[in-house]
């Protein structure tokens, strides 16, 4: 390929395509800094811009590929061959993102799926699927930004609860029981529990008990902390909301 040939490849619709993909995952790269997620709007220009680039290679390359021979042997190229290794490729920075904590709980699903997708615009758009992919933003958005609030405030009670993960010190293994009954008095429910022991610095031995909970949306979470920290034997009180 002579550099003739390369200027007929580089026209204006590349130059468009590759600017229309980066323009989409802006968008789902600021909805993502704007949640403090780990994939914001560098990382999300980047892997559209690219998966458009290297999807737009694909396409022309088989096109130029396609009748040609080469010692009298006929060459031709599946042209979205590279594309389909691009999916593939982003599945390790999705799986970068996706975390494991403590009782079992996981998070960054929703942030590797935007990684995902972020690559699928740029090969829509590279392969002209334009309107497709203006529509796939939009509806990504509505299914994050606007359903859950239309369903938190509408749907199942379960979908109004809040999930947290609470440690819990106790002084005695006696009290164990009757901490975890005060607990769901709250109005705790309690989905996952776990239970620790561990030798303080004063030599006596304290029994951790860790709680995956879920409570409802209108409690405040600071008014929950108060009332199990004012539960008898219970020496000191950790709660992380999962978002």
């Amino acid at each position: 390929m002579d550099f003739l040939d390369a200027l007929h490849i580089s026209s204006f619709e590349t130059f468009l395509k590759l600017f229309i993909a980066a323009l989409l995952s802006l968008v789902i790269g600021l909805e993502r800094e704007l949640k403090r997620k780990p994939v914001g709007l560098k990382t999300s220009v980047v892997i559209a811009t690219f998966s458009c680039l290297l999807t737009i290679i694909s396409i022309e390359t088989a096109y130029l590929a396609e009748g040609s021979e080469y010692e009298g042997v006929n060459i031709t190229m599946d042209p979205l061959r590279l594309a389909a290794q691009i999916v593939s490729g982003i599945g390790f920075l999705g799986a970068g993102v996706i975390l494991k904590r403590g009782n079992d709980s996981i998070s960054g699903l929703t942030t590797a799926a935007m990684i995902w997708g972020a690559g699928g615009i740029g090969i829509a758009v590279a392969a002209g699927f334009y309107i497709e992919a203006f529509l796939s933003v939009l509806i990504i958005l509505f299914g994050i930004e606007i359903l859950p609030p239309l369903l938190f405030r509408y749907g199942p009670n379960r979908l109004r609860m809040l999930e947290a993960n609470i440690t819990i010190v106790v002084t005695e293994t006696d009290s164990i029981p009757d901490v975890i009954e005060e607990v769901k008095s709250s109005g705790v429910i309690i989905e996952a529990l776990s239970i620790f022991h561990r030798e303080g610095n004063d030599g006596k031995v304290r029994h951790k008990v860790a709680i995956r909970a879920s409570f409802d949306a209108g409690k405040e979470t600071i008014s929950l902390y108060q009332e199990i920290s004012r539960i008898n034997h219970v020496e000191e009180v950790d709660m992380e909301l999962i978002n």
